[in-house]
């Protein structure tokens, strides 16, 4: 019996030694525990890339307004989007206007 003992004493500190090993190893790849800096850093970019919008269109419209002051600011194309473009008769339909 005290052989068994033993035994299972020696395998139980075995398998404990592997699965610290075994854990130290994963423990850099683990997943954090909240995930409330993953969302705070995803509304940041969220935020930061309507006001970096919102920013480039009001540039646009202002240099717009200088080269042609009192007429209406066309439609501004989207930088980052090489699709098809909906104009209808060089004009930007209704539901689109400002």
């Amino acid at each position: 019996m005290t052989s068994y003992l033993w035994r299972k004493y020696a395998d139980y500190l075995h398998t404990k030694w592997e699965k610290t090993l075994l854990w130290d190893m994963i423990e850099p790849y683990r997943r954090p525990k909240s995930f409330t800096p993953l969302v705070t850093i995803y509304i940041c970019a969220f935020y930061t890339g309507v006001v970096g919008a919102a920013i480039t269109e009001q540039l646009y419209k202002e240099k717009y307004w200088e080269d042609h002051p009192g007429e209406f600011v066309p439609l501004m194309k989207p930088k980052f989007y090489g699709g098809p473009w909906r104009v209808i008769r060089g004009e930007v339909p209704v539901f689109i206007k400002e």
